[in-house]
């Protein structure tokens, strides 16, 4: 417990004390991982914590982010302490009307029907007026968070999203180990026992759906800020999909494995598509990225933070041997 917590703590504090070597490149990119970290971790409560594979969990995100854009005025800088928690009532308003209906469905038919939602939004904003077409949206004024301070300078960017992550994983490690939490846990190990011992469990999972939706459109409004630009593709189904590997990649079931997911998926994409690496094959990076991500999921079961457990393992079946009782193998 006490390494985990040191482990997240150490990682908050170095992203505190990166704008102290680092440049405006390495800012903007941390940034955009870190808007990609809220929203795995989103995720993560209804996978990890709910035991719910939603597979439109980029509707929620690109609510958020039409939002901030459609809500701001097209001239003066709106205040963020409005702005920012009217996006997030606008996601979470979507996710309890989707939540509503797909959670009286239950495995592969819930995830068709939240990526059929999620498709549904899409299309609003790509054939209609609403959202610009194909085109999207422009975000001309950026909100502000106090009286000559805005979010447009890229440092105090950084400060709000690192603020606003931390902010999210905090609510979501207090709010996983309530007895909230531990009701969701419940659901997710065996959902017919929770409805036996008197839990009704629909209230529980329509909760946590809205929540996820929120805290994604706390990260699509952070998306439109950072980049000043909406497109429908940010609602997207392989947006859901990417959100969907890190959560897998980090180790379902741990916050901060989606915090490793994210920055794990994001480097990964900046480490295929450099140029100065791969020179012309940098075009293909897709491919380059979809066999290290194979490569993680046949290597590591229990994803990246599993990593050190999977080590001592192995490492202690070598030492002691089979007949101490220790595998010499981890089971997947």
């Amino acid at each position: 417990m006490h390494g985990r917590l040191g482990f997240v703590l150490a990682c908050f504090g170095a992203l505190a004390l990166l704008p102290l070597i680092a440049g405006p490149y390495a800012l903007d990119l941390v940034t955009k991982i870190m808007v990609y970290a809220i929203f795995a971790l989103s995720l993560e409560l209804l996978v990890g914590g709910t035991g719910l594979v939603c597979f439109g969990q980029a509707g929620f995100f690109g609510i958020g982010a039409y939002a901030a854009v459609l809500l701001s005025p097209e001239s003066g800088s709106p205040s963020a302490w409005w702005l920012l928690p009217a996006c997030l009532a606008a996601a979470a308003l979507y996710a309890l009307a989707v939540g509503a209906l797909s959670l009286r469905t239950k495995g592969v038919y819930f995830i068709m029907v939240t990526l059929a939602f999620a498709q549904m939004a899409y299309y609003v904003v790509h054939d209609t007026p609403l959202g610009g077409g194909t085109d999207g949206i422009y975000l001309y004024t950026k909100p502000l968070l106090w009286p000559g301070r805005d979010l447009d300078d890229g440092l105090v960017m950084y400060g709000f999203t690192l603020a606003c992550l931390v902010a999210t994983f905090v609510f979501l490690a207090v709010l996983l180990r309530s007895r909230f939490g531990r009701a969701l846990a419940g659901i997710r190990v065996n959902e017919q026992r929770m409805r036996a011992t008197g839990f009704s469990t629909y209230p529980y999972k329509l909760a946590a759906f809205t929540l996820s939706g929120a805290i994604a459109g706390l990260a699509g409004f952070l998306f439109a800020v950072k980049d000043g630009f909406v497109n429908p593709e940010l609602m997207s189904w392989h947006l859901s999909g990417a959100v969907l590997i890190m959560v897998i990649l980090g180790g379902i079931g741990h916050l901060r494995g989606a915090l490793i997911g994210a920055f794990a998926f994001a480097l990964l994409q900046e480490f295929f598509k450099s140029e100065a690496i791969f020179g012309a094959f940098a075009k293909h990076w897709h491919l380059g990225l979809g066999l290290a991500i194979i490569a993680c999921v046949a290597l590591l079961p229990r994803g990246l933070v599993g990593l050190p457990g999977q080590w001592r393992e192995r490492l202690a079946g070598r030492l002691l041997g089979p007949r101490a009782g220790v595998p010499t193998e981890v089971a997947p």
